[in-house]
């Protein structure tokens, strides 16, 4: 027996918890469960106040109702009649309060409790309060309802062209209509501000990244399309169609948004895809145009027609541009398929169905509170938004490995150059000691040379020998050449001449002794002064000294003439810059043309080389009566004297 005893007390708990909770639920308040008996309507008369309920005319309507397919054309107010009985006594305290629930009115609205004034909108005159997607509820006040039947009236102002009536109602006790009013308030509030935020945020940000990056259009239609769909969201909350003066022109404003958001959305997939349908964007653009135009001018009789026609228009165009996609990103073809093209076509996918649901939802009447893209605008945003931002992401990641790849390129461009400029440099070395010893040849032919053909000349045609004075002169002619020809590297910072008798004193006092020994008379004309402004450069000076010290020598050695002239000129009308100089002789003359194709004559060839080097111009011309070398520079600025001949004018022979 005692062993029984603990197997009891399990029992005693049980029966003591089921006492207790029958005794909870006897003093529970009661649940009232109102009926509704009827609901009625029937349009207020023309001119009549809005409070005037009508005494005829009730007809029996199902909730929502759109009185617009009843009575078309009427625009004000229509008055709904709900006859309805609590189900409890409403003189029992511990009752349950009752509460009253609407899902919307279009446009506004007010409502009385039998005789009583329970709520009322802001303004029931233009420009209407928007209540149609407001959900509320209210407590009914204990003191306003009856025993028996009771009598709901609630007046409803609105126009014909924006679907006028009344949303679905309910009664019941208070916890249970504040639940299901605060569901709907989420689906038709609450999810289109966040929506509305989330395209704000997203419109903002790839405007900026537009702004930043113009090439990729993509970016820059997606902002349209976050911002116009946050603008057209901000036309469904709003309460009141400030700041326009009517609430026809806030419904305006909504339709034009609409359009301009497919429009926007079309020509945004169209990009992202990277598709490239003119004819099919002209036609879009043009349609756009056409139903913007349309909505802002159609008359208030035609604007319901007007809106429905627009509205349902571009919602198909939105519904035809998803499926298109699809086939763009689905379809076979060579190479693999984008990856951003599927995931962008299953989200348009998901719009597909969204919208097929929707908008059979609208062609059955007010069922705001069922719409699947209230509860999807948040998600689809926030899907769109990561795969923008994941092409830019990419595109950015490509930016960097090219970069990477540009830097490694540069890197090896670099080496490569280095090496060039290195094997350069030692082909400039190769080539420059090349060139020094070509001057140095030419100098030697020309300076060194030219004292020991003379010399020779001189020995050669003297019948009784030189004396011992004049070898010894021939030999410091040599000795001055050759130093000549030492110094030349630094003979580019010496003094030019102040004038052309200065420079050419020296040449035709060596010249002419040897001239008159061998019996060639020999005249001399040169210029006083070098041109106002202008006179050779050292390295000119130089040059034209030893083309006419070759000019000389080639008389001496090969033209056996009998006359010599040399002329300076610096003074010439047409040409007042430029210096002439001409060595003409009597002698028996050449072929200049076989000579200058043989090549073998080092005189030419170092002569025409010496002319180029300075920037002068060389004629040679010979025939049986003698032979005439003129050269012509084009003398420098005086203000500049190391500085090549300047191109005005051109000196010409």
């Amino acid at each position: 027996m005692k062993a029984a005893i603990p197997l009891a007390r399990p029992w005693c708990l049980l029966l003591l918890l089921a006492w207790l909770s029958l005794a909870s639920t006897a003093r529970a308040q009661p649940r009232c469960a109102p009926q509704i008996q009827s609901v009625q309507a029937a349009p207020a008369a023309a001119g009549a106040d809005n409070r005037e309920r009508p005494t005829q005319g009730w007809v029996d309507v199902a909730l929502p109702d759109n009185w617009a397919l009843r009575w078309p054309g009427h625009s004000g107010t229509v008055w709904y009649r709900i006859d309805w009985t609590p189900g409890c006594t409403p003189d029992d305290s511990l009752q349950a309060p009752l509460a009253l629930g609407m899902d919307g009115a279009s446009m506004a609205a007010e409502v009385f409790v039998n005789a009583s004034l329970l709520w009322r909108d802001a303004a029931l005159q233009e420009p209407l309060s928007r209540s149609w997607n407001m959900p509320r509820w209210w407590l009914l006040p204990a003191d306003t309802l009856q025993n028996g039947s009771n009598t709901l009236w609630i007046g409803v102002v609105g126009l014909s062209a924006l679907a006028p009536g009344l949303g679905q109602i309910r009664l019941g006790p208070a916890d249970e209509v504040a639940a299901i009013s605060a569901r709907n308030h989420w689906r038709q509030r609450t999810v289109y501000e966040l929506t509305a935020g989330m395209a704000v945020a997203a419109g903002a940000l790839f405007s900026v990244v537009w702004l930043l990056r113009r090439r990729e259009q993509a970016f820059g239609w997606y902002a349209l399309v976050s911002l116009s769909w946050a603008a057209y969201l901000t036309t469904v909350l709003v309460t009141s169609p400030w700041p326009f003066p009517s609430t026809l022109a806030m419904s305006r404003l909504n339709i034009v948004l609409f359009v301009i958001y497919v429009l926007a959305f079309c020509k945004f997939t169209w990009r992202f895809g990277s598709q490239h349908l003119p004819r099919t964007e002209w036609l879009l653009q043009g349609l756009a145009a056409t139903a913007v135009l349309a909505t802002v001018l159609a008359p208030s009789s035609a604007a319901s027609a007007v809106f429905t026609v627009v509205w349902m228009g571009f919602a198909l165009a939105m519904m035809v541009c998803c499926l298109q996609f699809q086939w763009h990103a689905w379809r076979p073809r060579p190479g693999v398929r984008d990856p951003q093209h599927m995931l962008l076509a299953l989200c348009w996918l998901l719009v597909i169905v969204v919208g097929v649901h929707d908008i059979l939802l609208i062609t059955q009447g007010w069922q705001a509170h069922e719409s699947w893209g209230a509860v999807m605008g948040p998600v689809a945003t926030l899907l769109m938004a990561l795969l923008v931002g994941g092409r830019l992401a990419t595109g950015m990641r490509r930016i960097e490995r090219f970069n990477d790849e540009l830097e490694t390129r540069v890197a090896q461009a670099r080496r490569e150059l280095e090496q060039v400029l290195a094997r350069e440099h030692v082909q400039a070395l190769e080539h420059a000691k090349l060139q020094e010893r070509v001057q140095i040849a030419h100098d030697l032919h020309d300076g060194l040379g030219g004292s020991l053909v003379r010399g020779l000349a001189l020995v050669e045609q003297s019948p009784n020998g030189l004396p011992h004075a004049r070898v010894l002169s021939l030999f410091k002619h040599m000795r001055d050449d050759l130093r000549q020809v030492i110094d030349h590297g630094s003979s580019a910072g010496a003094t030019v001449p102040q004038t052309p008798v200065q420079w050419a004193a020296p040449l035709r006092h060596r010249f002419t002794l040897i001239l008159e020994e061998l019996h060639v008379m020999s005249h001399w004309r040169v210029a006083p002064q070098w041109p106002a402004g202008h006179r050779p450069s050292t390295l000119q000076c130089m040059g034209l000294t030893r083309l006419l010290e070759e000019a000389l020598s080639n008389v001496i050695k090969h033209s056996r003439a009998r006359h010599l002239l040399v002329e300076i000129d610096t003074e010439t009308p047409l040409q007042p810059a430029c210096l002439r100089l001409r060595i003409s002789d009597d002698g028996v003359g050449f072929d200049v043309e076989a000579v200058q194709r043989a090549g073998l004559s080092v005189g030419m060839r170092s002569m025409a080389a010496r002319a180029q080097r300075i920037g002068a111009q060389l004629d040679v011309q010979s025939g049986l009566d003698g032979t005439r070398v003129q050269v012509v520079l084009q003398l420098p600025e005086a203000t500049a004297p190391g500085a090549l001949p300047a191109r005005q004018p051109v000196c010409k022979l």
